[in-house]
């Protein structure tokens, strides 16, 4: 006779709520800082991230965050203004640290009331740090080494993500896995959240582990059905692999051009053959240095909002993480969002199984 099947313990209710209970100490630190339900933060991603997908993400439990890119401090304050009457629940705006106007659209969130700013795109200065926690809000900066990492919070930032080179847009030489190992171990004075190529609540359980306060993720929100993304660029995105979002590449050093991570199309193609014809003509004399950067960096003006809101999903920046292999299917945000939770106490209830029986 062969002996019975075990019942899946991952289905017991009593076993279920203990390991959410420890779930939830785990992300203790982070639930308090962000004052949402989860650790889990959205990805600011610009044309993506506007005031359905944020609040969506916020009302389901997570902590929204807008991303304001180009936008004009007006246009900002429209934005924050309109997600907040579709959402009572707190969330973040993403700021870009080069915008010529950054103190002026520090202000609009500081006015309406926006309680933590995301500061992107370089290290902040210190003055704008001190304006953002002086206005009341939290400031949370990116730390792509430790050594970054050391030097903001002498700067007095309130939380710290680490991003990993398998995010999508803009990324880093560097990834998550290292970058986990090289700061998590030596940064206690502030919650660290971890970014790049997350899509399964397993996965961001195992960094909690080594110390994590929570995740962010953008990619899987991305292809969300409140995402305002045309239907081409969600479908690109269930259709892809992991190894179709690649980074850009550099021809050559003397050209550099910034790293950003999308699924390979024929922009990306055309790009190359760009930087060669582009090469071609400094080389001839027909531009100089400055010129031939310049046309080199204007290559994709316009690109990912042809992606995200026209749906040109050849010509456009269709931009993404490595995790986009594991999107399947166009699911509602609280879907994901408790997708990736009972994932997370599935691992923990498994792990107790492995600690019982050896």
């Amino acid at each position: 006779m062969t002996a019975p099947h075990a019942a899946d313990p991952t289905t017991d209710p009593a076993r279920r709520a203990e390991a959410r209970s420890r779930l939830d100490r785990l992300c203790a630190r982070g639930t308090r800082f962000l004052g949402s339900e989860y650790a889990l933060l959205a990805g600011a991603m610009s044309w993506v991230s506007e005031r359905n997908l944020v609040s969506a993400i916020s009302n389901a439990g997570g902590f929204g965050v807008l991303a304001c890119g180009a936008m004009e401090p007006e246009r900002l304050a429209e934005e924050i203004a309109a997600t907040q009457a579709l959402t009572s629940r707190p969330f973040g705006v993403n700021l870009i640290t080069m915008h010529p106007r950054l103190d002026d659209l520090v202000r609009v969130c500081l006015d309406a009331g926006v309680s933590h700013v995301v500061l992107a795109g370089g290290i902040p200065s210190g003055p704008v740090i001190r304006a953002i926690k002086e206005g009341g809000a939290k400031a949370i900066g990116f730390a792509p080494a430790l050594v970054l990492a050391k030097r903001l919070i002498r700067l007095g930032i309130d939380a710290l993500v680490i991003e990993g080179s398998e995010a999508g847009g803009h990324v880093g030489p560097v990834s998550l896995t290292v970058l986990a190992q090289e700061i998590l171990p030596h940064i206690h004075d502030v919650p660290v959240f971890v970014a790049g190529g997350l899509g399964r609540g397993d996965a961001i359980l195992s960094y909690l582990e080594l110390g994590a306060s929570g995740a962010q993720l953008g990619t899987r929100f991305a292809a969300s059905r409140e995402s305002i993304a045309h239907e081409r660029f969600k479908k690109a995105f269930l259709r892809a692999n992991a190894r179709d979002a690649v980074t850009s590449v550099q021809l050559d050093e003397r050209f550099p051009v910034i790293p950003v991570r999308g699924l390979s199309n024929a922009g990306t193609r055309r790009f190359l053959e760009h930087q060669a014809e582009t090469l071609r003509r400094f080389q001839a004399g027909e531009l100089t240095k400055e010129a031939a950067q310049l046309d080199i960096e204007h290559f994709w003006a316009g690109s990912l909002r042809r992606a995200v809101i026209e749906g040109d999903v050849e010509n456009g920046s269709v931009m993404a993480g490595q995790s986009v292999g594991m999107i399947t299917s166009e699911q509602p945000v609280s879907e994901i969002i408790n997708e990736l939770v009972d994932q997370a106490i599935d691992a923990l209830i498994r792990q107790e199984e492995r600690a019982r029986h050896g």
